[in-house]
């Protein structure tokens, strides 16, 4: 199997300073261990990336052949949707404090006429993670519009703002309303609002424009089924799923342009949201209830690696992958994989996260 090593660092840095920035050894240590499984089979493709302040640790394994290998993010969408979102808050066409059903009148009646974007960025709105239709909806590959009428339909499951509960339908609503302000889809408002200004260029929600085949194949004959089988129409590779372009799980991207978007919230510099907003957004602003969550990005203390500091924000994804920063130590770490992550988290994700979290510590 392929292994690659890409090392940059700032102009003038010594080697002796490169190596004094963390643990070179723990690095070593996360690499092989998913070189190992990549070497049996048990992981087809991927690809990790560490920084420190000006500095860049780069490997890629199996059939990831170089950083810009193309891998389907599943929740990491989530705060790259929570920003779009955000977006519109600094310009003032929305505000965090409006209700859903101003924006989508049929989202009401009960409590749902007290659900507000607030509610859907911080995990806390009462909606269900899925519709309880959500296999049948994909069976017959519904349209992004279809999934916003169920959620529509559906009972919550507690009045909102009383607890948190993970809910990617509340994602669905927050980019719905986008979609409506705005008048454009939403994942062109993110591919020209946020990706570009940024310098995100091989990112999309959606395909962009790509063929499956450049991209990294999910894992699927080990996926739950919630995801689908190698067999059907409406796996995680198939043309539906991969261009469905769902806001919740449906973006593609590379380990740069996902440290490049975390990098944007660890050193906010104010060209796309305001720095205000940024820092807003990797703040806890559920303090009072039973989990941390900032405006897309999870804050739970110890959720990514033992050595990460109480500061440390980021997603998981479900298709095999973990991205976080920590801003004790100005580092991040993007890995990218094509396990599922039920079958990848504890043996993999987390434990190369331990070993990123012990190395950028020093």
């Amino acid at each position: 199997m392929l292994r690659r090593t890409w090392l940059t660092a700032g102009a003038g840095l010594a080697a002796r300073a490169w190596g004094a920035a963390w643990n070179q050894p723990r690095l070593d240590a996360a690499a092989e261990q998913i070189q190992r499984t990549v070497e049996t089979g048990d992981v087809k493709a991927a690809a990790l990336q560490v920084t420190r302040g000006g500095q860049r640790w780069v490997r890629t394994f199996g059939l990831a052949k170089t950083p810009e290998s193309v891998f389907l993010l599943a929740s990491i969408t989530k705060p790259m949707t929570a920003a779009g979102v955000m977006l519109l808050v600094d310009r003032g066409t929305i505000s965090l404090a409006d209700p859903v059903r101003n924006y989508i009148p049929e989202f009401s009646g009960g409590d749902r006429d007290l659900v507000t974007i607030r509610h859907l960025l911080t995990h806390s709105s009462g909606l269900p993670d899925q519709l309880p239709e959500n296999v049948d909806l994909r069976k017959r590959h519904a349209s992004l519009n279809e999934f916003v009428a169920g959620v529509c339909r559906t009972p919550l499951l507690f009045r909102p703002g009383s607890k948190v509960s993970y809910q990617s339908m509340g994602i669905l609503l927050a980019a719905e309303i986008a979609e409506r302000v705005t008048r454009r889809p939403f994942r062109d408002f993110l591919r020209d609002e946020l990706f570009r200004p940024l310098g995100m260029k091989q990112t999309s929600l959606g395909l962009g424009g790509r063929r499956i085949p450049d991209t990294m194949p999910a894992q699927v004959q080990s996926a739950p089924a919630l995801y689908g089988t190698a067999e059907n129409d409406w796996n995680w590779n198939s043309q539906y799923w991969r261009d469905l372009g769902a806001p919740w799980g449906g973006a593609h991207s590379t380990v740069g342009d996902v440290t490049t978007l975390l990098r944007a919230f660890l050193k906010p510099d104010g060209r796309v949201l305001r720095v205000a907003t940024a820092r807003a957004m990797v703040t806890n602003q559920t303090p009072d209830l039973n989990e941390a969550w900032g405006y897309g990005w999870m804050r739970k203390p110890g959720g990514f690696g033992k050595a990460c500091s109480a500061k440390t924000f980021g997603h998981w994804g479900a298709t095999g992958t973990v991205a976080w920063a920590d801003p004790a130590t100005d580092a991040t770490c993007v890995l990218l994989t094509t396990k599922p992550a039920d079958r990848s988290r504890d043996g993999l994700l987390g434990p190369v996260s331990d070993l990123v979290a012990e190395a950028v510590a020093g």
